[in-house]
């Protein structure tokens, strides 16, 4: 926790608090980590100032879904469908990361999103080979300072179980890790469950997922309807029809739920998640941002796996709300007209990453908007970059202008984690050369293998052999 007291001091805030509203020019001030009074003027004595002048002062932004220990490999899957992502990240990189290398990449991801302004992130953890692995996936959160819900998955990436034993086994696990991690909680990290997608394990092994999750009152992430003409990833009818379906679970992508389907998660009071990079670029489908509109829910946006693509916020904002407009004028362009007005407006997308977000993460008490009575998170994005100035819609200029390299200081729980453009308490370089020497001995070692570990399916490798080669020739071979 943060002591003493803070005042930014100057900049334009977005609150996201509609009772607060926008103040062209206002500030922010913070006690013991609490967002304490905000207002045009706010006069405070023995306070540590941030000047705020010509930034935008917004809350921190919310990833509510992002596979963070994938930041190691970032950018390998970049010309793969998500039948070489399963095969090659799930059953072919996953199995072969060390309890190391994981807590590297979650250090690694938090950072990337800290350094990006996203203060908050569902942890989707699921290469959690082996006790110890699902150690290090928590020690990489906590050492990056960064506000998480940790979601524990019990997926079996090492192929055959050699290494973990059986499900069962998994959720004894995790019972040992809620029970070392989060018995009293550091008040930045809280307890999730990622669940395996559903009738991709036995039906009882899911049920018996939601029972531990629920018995520790963990919030649940699903992979839902994504997975065109299989039954994996669908289950909604019967997950209904059993009775487990809850507003404590965030469904991702969605992409091929039926209208029964939808109707289903508007009952139960589902929050949805949408990996627009992801989806567009891995054949999965059309982003529901249209579908949540039409069926009364609030969207929320998530990097999902920078194995592919980036780890910000303000990339899925635009690719999102870009995609939401063309599909609202889709078919009137195709009769040959254009629109008078656009659907989507540009604080719809910062709504997504911060209030919605929140709700969706049961976390709407806590953060989300500048609020006093809130944990301070906040973001401040300005600085002399051109396309900073000049700023004739604040809306737009964050949604459309900003880049990582415009978010300039960054608060959680009212600790400054970015100062100035610069990341304080970890070294960038440092963790960047870390990176690259991982995943080359990490990529080393499965091909010097031959590309195989026990009981890896047929064709998990070939979705990596160009990059093995690309290996080798890199050494030499």
């Amino acid at each position: 926790m943060a002591s003493g007291r803070t005042l930014v001091t100057g900049g334009h805030v977005i609150s996201m608090d509609p009772a607060i509203g926008d103040l062209p020019t206002g500030d922010v001030l913070i006690s013991d980590g609490e967002i304490v009074a905000v207002a045009p003027v706010v006069e405070a004595d023995g306070v540590d100032v941030i000047d705020a002048t010509g930034h935008i002062v917004l809350p921190g932004l919310i990833d509510t879904h992002r596979h963070t220990w994938q930041s190691l490999v970032r950018g390998i899957c970049a010309d793969w469908p998500l039948g070489d992502y399963y095969f090659g990240i799930r059953l072919g990189i996953s199995p072969a990361m060390t309890p190391d290398d994981v807590r590297l990449g979650q250090l690694v991801g938090a950072a990337d999103a800290l350094s990006a302004g996203v203060t908050t992130l569902l942890d989707f953890s699921h290469t959690n080979n082996t006790p110890d692995h699902s150690d290090a996936a928590v020690q990489g959160l906590r050492d990056a300072h960064i506000r998480a819900a940790h979601c524990h998955g019990f997926f079996e990436s090492s192929p055959g179980g050699s290494r973990f034993g059986t499900h069962a086994d998994r959720l004894r696990d995790f019972r040992r890790l809620a029970d070392t991690w989060f018995r009293d909680g550091d008040g930045l990290l809280s307890l999730g469950v990622s669940l395996n997608e559903v009738f991709g394990v036995p039906w009882q092994a899911t049920l018996d997922e939601f029972a531990v999750a629920r018995e520790y009152g963990a919030l649940l992430v699903n992979h839902t309807g994504c997975v065109w003409g299989s039954s994996i990833t669908g289950g909604v009818l019967e997950l209904d029809a059993a009775g487990v379906l809850g507003p404590d679970i965030v469904h991702v992508h969605c992409n091929a739920l039926t209208g029964e389907e939808w109707a289903a998660l508007v009952r139960s009071g589902g929050k949805v998640s949408i990996s627009v990079e992801t989806e567009l670029n891995m054949g999965m489908g059309r982003p529901v941002f249209e579908a949540c509109r039409r069926h009364g829910l609030a969207p929320t946006l998530s990097a999902d796996v920078t194995s592919l693509n980036s780890g910000d916020l303000w990339h899925q904002m635009r690719f999102g709300l870009g995609f939401d407009r063309w599909d609202a004028t889709h078919a009137l362009n195709l009769s040959g007209r254009m629109p008078d007005v656009v659907t989507t407006p540009a604080s719809d997308a910062l709504r997504w990453t911060t209030v919605n977000a929140a709700e969706a993460m049961g976390l709407g008490d806590r953060i989300g908007s500048l609020t006093p009575g809130k944990r301070a998170d906040l973001v401040l994005v300005g600085g002399d970059a051109l396309e900073q100035h000049p700023r004739t819609d604040p809306y737009g200029s964050l949604v459309f202008q900003t880049t990582v390299a415009d978010v300039r200081t960054v608060l959680v729980d009212g600790r400054v984690v970015k100062r100035d453009g610069v990341l304080v308490d970890l070294d960038a370089v440092n963790l960047g050369r870390r990176a690259d020497a991982a995943v080359d001995a990490l990529l080393g070692r499965i091909a010097d293998g031959g590309g195989t570990l026990p009981g890896t399916p047929p064709g998990a490798w070939d979705a990596l052999e160009p990059v093995f080669a690309e290996h080798r020739r890199a050494v030499g071979r």
